[in-house]
């Protein structure tokens, strides 16, 4: 991943494309195997499955507390730019100089974004303080 924007509380990264296809073995059943799961019938390349617009989309690395709820710190996060932001989306946003993550919400003509950990304030978005969507976060990625 070729880094575009790192700081001490946000990673952004170009998803770059590539062609590399791994082998898909359908659903996995969580009780008894079966005697067919030794076979694998087709390949992915799971690029091309949550990266719909390559152009717009890039990656980020989880940092900080705010949305303990939905992600964990290094959770590595596809980010749509050309999708569009709605209410109850979780998206990137620039505010006042700074990127945080932050869910969407719509209430009347007014938007707010919400951290999911009630330790953190609730941002409006208003006449005086600068904020950008920059992109919505389409995909997860978390390490076990």
């Amino acid at each position: 991943m070729k880094p575009i924007y790192i700081s001490k509380d946000t990673e952004l990264f170009i998803a770059q494309k590539s062609d590399l296809k791994l082998p898909y073995v359908g659903g996995i059943v969580a009780g008894f195997p079966s005697p067919a799961d030794d076979f694998t019938f087709e390949r992915i390349d799971l690029n091309k499955i949550i990266i719909k617009h390559p152009d717009a989309t890039f990656y980020a690395r989880v940092k900080g507390q705010s949305m303990t709820s939905d992600f964990e710190e290094g959770d590595l996060l596809v980010i749509d730019r050309s999708v569009a932001w709605t209410d109850n989306k979780i998206a990137l946003c620039f505010v006042d100089g700074e990127f945080t993550l932050k869910r969407i919400k719509m209430e009347g003509d007014k938007c707010f974004l919400v951290p999911s950990n009630s330790d953190f304030p609730i941002i409006e978005a208003k006449d005086d303080n600068e904020v950008v969507v920059w992109g919505v976060v389409t995909y997860s990625i978390k390490k076990h």
